[in-house]
């Protein structure tokens, strides 16, 4: 009775095996090369940029959004080639992207507007700004606050405040009085 247990037991994992495995394998091959891809895309990404002389943060902020992208993707895609149903599995998501968006919109504008500010540049580090009647010469520029030092004070400016309200440059060896 046990032998045939066993037997029966046997044939049901080589049964499962020839079924699954090529699956499996398959499956890991495509992970593996959206993987390989996306450290592919690093160094792709920090060379392309490199010749448009963009600041590190962006870099680095595109860099992990292609590479997080291309993960998701072979994961997502791997998943499928098991046989997993992704429709309901990607609706999600896209519900969750939806509520975690809606609930960081400030942070994700602030992160954007820092993104646009080191790109286009309107202003550097030692220059002295005046913006929402806040003077002081920017030390810092991140993607979510610039940071400026005025004469008592250290004043951290959200970046979405700078990118809707007028920003005044203040020429060199001048000072502007509020």
């Amino acid at each position: 009775m046990n032998e045939v247990l066993l037997e029966r037991s046997l044939q049901h994992a080589e049964g499962l095996a020839v079924y699954w495995g090529p699956r499996v394998l398959v499956a890991l091959l495509i992970f593996l090369g959206f993987w390989l891809l996306a450290r592919f895309s690093d160094r792709a990404i920090a060379r392309v940029v490199g010749y448009a002389r963009l600041n590190v943060l962006v870099v680095s902020l595109l860099s992990r959004a292609a590479r997080f992208g291309l993960i998701f993707f072979g994961v997502v895609t791997a998943l499928g080639t098991l046989g997993v149903n992704i429709s309901a599995l990607v609706a999600g998501l896209g519900l969750t992207g939806f509520a975690l968006g809606f609930a960081l919109r400030d942070t994700i504008s602030n992160v954007l507007a820092g993104v646009l500010l080191l790109i286009y540049r309107p202003f550097g580090i030692n220059d002295r700004i005046n913006v929402t009647n806040q003077e002081g010469v920017v030390v810092n520029i991140d993607l979510r606050y610039t940071t400026l030092d005025s004469d008592a004070n250290r004043i951290l400016i959200p970046n979405s405040v700078l990118f809707t309200n007028p920003i005044i440059v203040v020429k060199k060896g001048t000072r502007s009085i509020l």
